[in-house]
């Protein structure tokens, strides 16, 4: 990562603040008033004209994830009397590239970023360089960490290690499991580590795994075969809450028994559900997006104000089960 001026170590001290290590905050119930609203992808916020403007680059703002993270950042930027630039690749990385050229003519000051491949996305990463515009990596780490100024994201490994550790509690004598995971998206992975080391040497058997890069309809179809076939499942890890949907849309259709659904995420939809005593919803690790906005947009002004920053920041995860859901509420992200 690039190297920027801290505070003198007087001020650092007395603050607190630290430039390496990956700390951890915890989602509070307090920080659960986002609820989401539809709004056009790809926004322009050139009003007031006061302030700097920063860049939000979102890999696919179809997912509320992105949305509800959209609109913390935003929140945070005009408490701080500047202005943010929305931009939505769909899940296209070239659409992002193309779409990170176009904040940089327009004068933006820095940018966040929400990778839609963390390795091809290095091109635009050069541009930003070039055009010495600071980076603030998003959610989801790129491969070339030397074009970034700071990385904020979630605990994913801990995301899915809590949901691994609830497992063992609810079925202690082990049990066969199916796995829904993207090998091709980081975060996915380092939550389906967590979970795995979490039920590791506790008497569970992984029956399947399902790929959920080859599409939502490949998830329920993949499911339903393996549910019809005379081979019993006691669980299902969804490596995020997208992925639960469409597990749950198939539990709901064949009415499958005695099963329990974890996933990572805790969006309004699958907290819901955990809520719902019928649903096997069972529990989900959960991240918020909220406090990686506020942490993202104090980020931003500490590098563009030269002041202390942490270079990593790790947002702490935690479980959100039927005992607490009510706390965190159903209609917003934590």
């Amino acid at each position: 990562m690039k190297k920027r001026v801290l505070l003198l170590f007087l001020i650092a001290a007395v603050t607190g603040i630290s430039v390496t290590g990956c700390k951890q905050n915890v989602g509070t119930p307090e920080d659960n008033a986002v609820v989401e609203e539809e709004e056009d992808g790809n926004e322009e916020e050139t009003e007031p004209e006061s302030g700097r403007l920063l860049g939000y680059s979102s890999a696919d703002m179809s997912n509320p994830f992105y949305e509800t993270l959209k609109d913390s950042i935003r929140t945070s930027l005009e408490e701080q009397g500047d202005r943010i630039m929305v931009k939505d690749a769909e899940n296209n990385v070239d659409t992002q590239i193309s779409q990170i050229s176009e904040m940089i003519d327009a004068g933006v000051d820095a940018v966040f970023l929400c990778p839609a491949d963390w390795e091809k996305i290095t091109p635009a990463l050069e541009e930003l360089e070039e055009a010495d515009i600071p980076v603030i990596n998003l959610d989801i780490m790129v491969k070339d960490t030397e074009y970034i100024d700071a990385f904020i994201g979630s605990d994913n490994h801990n995301a899915g290690y809590i949901c691994g550790e609830d497992l063992v509690e609810q079925r202690p004598r082990g049990g066969r499991i199916v796995i829904v995971e993207e090998p091709e998206v980081s975060s996915i992975n380092e939550r389906i580590t967590g979970f795995e080391e979490a039920i590791y040497n506790d008497g569970f058997e992984v029956a399947a795994r399902i790929d959920a890069g080859t599409g939502e309809e490949a998830i329920q179809s993949s499911l339903r075969e393996i549910l019809e076939e005379d081979i019993h499942v006691d669980a299902v890890m969804c490596g995020n809450d997208r992925m639960a949907v469409q597990v749950l849309s198939v539990l709901e259709e064949i009415q499958y028994d005695d099963i329990i659904v974890y996933s990572v995420d805790g969006s309004p939809e699958i907290k819901a559900a955990v809520a719902d005593p019928e649903s096997p919803m069972q529990a989900v690790g959960a991240q918020s997006p909220i406090n990686i906005g506020k942490r993202a947009a104090a980020t931003a002004a500490a590098i563009l104000d030269g002041g202390a920053y942490e270079e990593e920041v790790c947002e702490e995860t935690f479980l959100i089960d039927r005992e607490n859901v009510e706390m965190y509420g159903t209609d917003g992200w934590q």
